[in-house]
């Protein structure tokens, strides 16, 4: 599916986008995103099989393989806005691109309520035409990064859906780090959850997924999921949350 364009509603592509596997049934719904109040919303994180999406000094490009890396990139290609925090900006200073299949660049949007990702930072730079917003922001930001504001200067996700939902978007991918889907995820507003798990050991490091817990495993949740193995040996768990 590598060569797909994956952007559109047409009946077509839905049709040609059938749920005829796992991973086909994982990407299908982004396809029927008709949802009133807030976007349909999706989170991804890559990790290790010791659930470290990073090493302590914070390094975690190559945890998981090329396969895993086009899939988020089909997912950036099936939403209208990918969304991370202030500290995956400055840590990974990623482009948020399509790149990887075919498709058109989503809105770029940072949660950066104090204004601490540099105005240089590669989220901002990219010159494809994407809008670029930012919830908070610097002030020497280039005029041309449409600022928001946020609620007492905190992380509000349901207000951040509402107000991405006023801009037109109606599919989004939370895409990290690790303490910005767990904010969604325990806030209860994400649809479906996308954990990668590559065949590594880190040891230590960033955890992904941090929540409140529970007292006894039978109140642990336990989301209906599709399981796809990729040739390289990423294990993708696509967890229908809603």
């Amino acid at each position: 599916m590598q060569g797909t364009d994956l952007r559109g509603d047409s009946a077509k592509r839905k049709q040609d986008w059938a749920a005829t596997n796992a991973l086909d049934r994982a990407l299908a719904p982004l396809l029927d995103a008709q949802r009133t109040g807030r976007p349909l919303v999706i989170a991804q994180l890559g990790q290790s099989l010791d659930g470290r999406i990073a090493t302590p000094t914070g390094s975690s490009r190559g945890i998981n393989g090329s396969d895993a890396m086009t899939h988020l990139h089909r997912l950036r290609a099936l939403v209208d806005a990918v969304v991370i925090g202030a500290g995956t900006a400055r840590a990974d200073n990623p482009r948020l691109t399509v790149r990887h299949c075919n498709g058109q660049s989503p809105t770029r949007v940072v949660i950066d309520p104090r204004g601490t990702v540099s105005p240089t930072s590669q989220v901002w730079c990219p010159n494809d035409g994407a809008r670029r917003m930012v919830f908070g922001g610097s002030d020497s930001l280039d005029p041309s990064v449409e600022r928001l504001e946020t609620p007492d200067g905190k992380l509000d996700p349901a207000w951040i859906l509402k107000t991405l939902k006023a801009q037109g978007m109606s599919r989004v991918l939370i895409e990290g780090g690790g303490s910005t889907v767990s904010h969604f995820l325990g806030c209860g507003v994400l649809d479906f959850l996308h954990v990668l798990v590559a065949p590594v050991v880190l040891g230590s490091g960033l955890t992904g997924l941090s929540v409140p817990g529970v007292s006894d495993v039978d109140e642990a949740v336990r989301p209906p999921a599709e399981v796809h193995v990729f040739e390289g040996g990423d294990v993708l768990f696509a967890c229908d949350l809603r």
